[in-house]
């Protein structure tokens, strides 16, 4: 067997601050029942534009242009103090607007379900043209635009509308007249998945130079689930991303769990290539307008800015051993079981502690733990606290407890070992994937040498079990040895041969001399 590889890995946010009140839960709701509530009518002089966003300095460190570090030199409140030379486009993704979205929504769009502006539609594929992740074929999927007559008259029938500030640009009509599964606006959440996954997808083919062709699966791992006529939730997403983003040698399926999903994504991934099922696989995921301004309330309430203004969306691939990408350790993989309980120690050890003791490692031979790294910007002004710290003092309290470290230098450990929460809160996106592609350049740069990538999920949002859920795997350097399929190394076989060789040449010349 081969030892799984991080070869790569991409971040893409989407600032999309015109879908808030329309497509995300709490405004959503609250126009429903409150159409004239306070909350509502002071809303958008909360809205950050496209520039605020891209110089939001947790949103930097999300596509890889700053390390999450150095989020602790940046002086509080993050909003306020903005990174004035920071760039949309990161080492490991970009920042994208809303128009873009639009486009990538239509040129994802199999069933002639999405009508764009001509006006709108002609300006926006002419700045897709000047990227090179776009082909000519994928801009021909635009086609012509619509009159702006047509666009509202099928909204007035029942589209769901597309806005930039208060012009209408688009809308996306429903696939079914009868199915409650296929309405416009689910289609809205099942198109916007994709199409923010496809985004995320060609990143990571185009920032690390990968033929798109030879990913051979994709798992993909949002919190979207499509389905049509008696099929419900069992679509499949992974397939739908790899056919616009040109991975044409790829199959796939989906995987969901909650906020635990991609990290399970990331040990099924990890167990495939060991497997030699397969040499390439990529976990993928798009972004979830329903938690879209999820937090707005306490947000406006408090005279913060909307935080919560950006889709976002990774992708993660995984190879067999290159020598010299980090390895995915299939052999220290953490699970909280359905008899493992609820309380919050018994949740750490069994991500934490118990697959550390199995290999005999102390919570200190971990050099980072990437936990909930949710903003604490958007969850403290929510009264939710600062979830990171929060997940940092309690594996430092469980160090403490085994006598890994002394009680006293707890604070210099979650210093050390933590780092301040950056991922937008998207639900299945703050889970441990955040620090994947971070993780990956500080062990390639020799700064770390092992990190745990740790999901956690609630189940009982499902209202199917009152279980909660977690997975964890340990990520490290490479040693630029390989596995074979007896566990012995491709340098030790060739040292068995060499011997061999001497002894059969020694047999050789003494039977001679005999």
């Amino acid at each position: 067997m081969t030892a799984p590889v991080v070869k790569g890995a991409a971040y893409a946010l989407v600032h999309t601050p015109d879908m808030i009140m329309h497509y995300g839960t709490t405004c959503a709701l609250e126009h429903e029942a409150n159409p004239e509530s306070e909350f509502l009518k002071k809303f958008p002089e909360f809205l950050r534009s496209y520039e605020e966003a891209v110089k939001y300095a947790p949103n930097q460190v999300y596509i890889g242009n700053m390390l999450p570090d150095e989020l602790n030199t940046i002086e509080k409140p993050w909003y306020k103090n903005l990174i004035q030379d920071a760039n949309s486009e990161g080492k490991m993704g970009e920042i994208v607007d809303q128009g873009e979205l639009y486009a990538a929504i239509k040129i994802s769009d199999a069933f002639d379900l999405v009508v764009l502006e001509k006006g709108f539609l002609e300006e926006t594929k002419a700045k897709l043209a000047k990227k090179p992740m776009y082909t000519e074929a994928e801009l021909a999927k635009l086609k012509e635009g619509a009159e702006q007559s047509e666009i509202e008259s099928r909204v007035k029938e029942g589209a769901e509308p597309f806005y930039m500030g208060k012009k209408l640009v688009g809308c996306v009509k429903a696939a079914h007249d009868k199915d409650k599964n296929l309405t416009a606006h689910i289609m809205t959440e099942n198109l916007v998945a994709k199409a923010s996954g496809v985004i995320a997808l060609k990143n990571l083919i185009y920032r690390n130079n990968i033929p798109a062709d030879s990913i051979e699966y994709v798992i993909e791992c949002s919190e979207e689930a499509c389905g049509d006529m008696n099929q419900r939730g069992g679509g499949n997403f992974a397939k739908a991303i790899c056919e616009i983003a040109g991975a044409s040698g790829a199959t796939g399926s989906d995987t969901r769990g909650f906020c635990a999903g991609p990290t399970h994504a990331l040990i099924n991934a990890a167990a495939l290539v060991k497997s030699g099922v397969y040499k390439s696989v990529a976990i993928v995921a798009g972004g979830a307008t329903a938690k879209l301004g999820m937090n707005s309330r306490d947000h406006v309430n408090k005279g913060v800015p909307v935080l919560e203004d950006c889709l976002g969306g990774f992708a993660i691939l995984l190879t067999e051993n290159d020598g010299i990408s980090p390895v995915l350790r299939t052999d220290i993989v953490g699970r909280h079981t359905v008899g493992t309980g609820s309380s919050p120690q018994a949740v750490m050890e069994s991500l934490i502690t118990k697959p550390l003791d199995k290999v005999g490692m102390k919570i200190t031979d971990v050099d980072k733990y990437s936990v909930e790294m949710q903003n604490p910007e958007i969850t403290e002004a929510a009264g939710a606290g600062d979830v990171p710290l929060a997940n940092y003092k309690m594996i430092a309290a469980l160090g403490a407890k085994r006598g890994d470290i002394d009680k006293a230098a707890m604070p210099s450990f979650i210093k050390d070992h933590g780092m301040p929460g950056f991922a937008p809160t998207q639900g299945h996106i703050p889970s441990g994937v955040p620090f994947v592609g971070a993780a990956r350049e500080m062990i390639m740069s020799g700064a770390i040498e092992r990190a745990m990538i740790v999901g956690k999920g609630s189940l009982f949002l499902g209202r199917m079990t009152n279980q909660f859920d977690g997975v964890s795997i340990i990520m490290e350097k490479n040693t630029g040895r390989e596995e074979s399929a007896g566990a012995v190394s491709k340098e030790e076989v060739k040292e068995m041969v060499a011997e061999a060789m001497k002894d059969f040449a020694s047999f050789l010349l003494n039977g001679r001399q005999g």
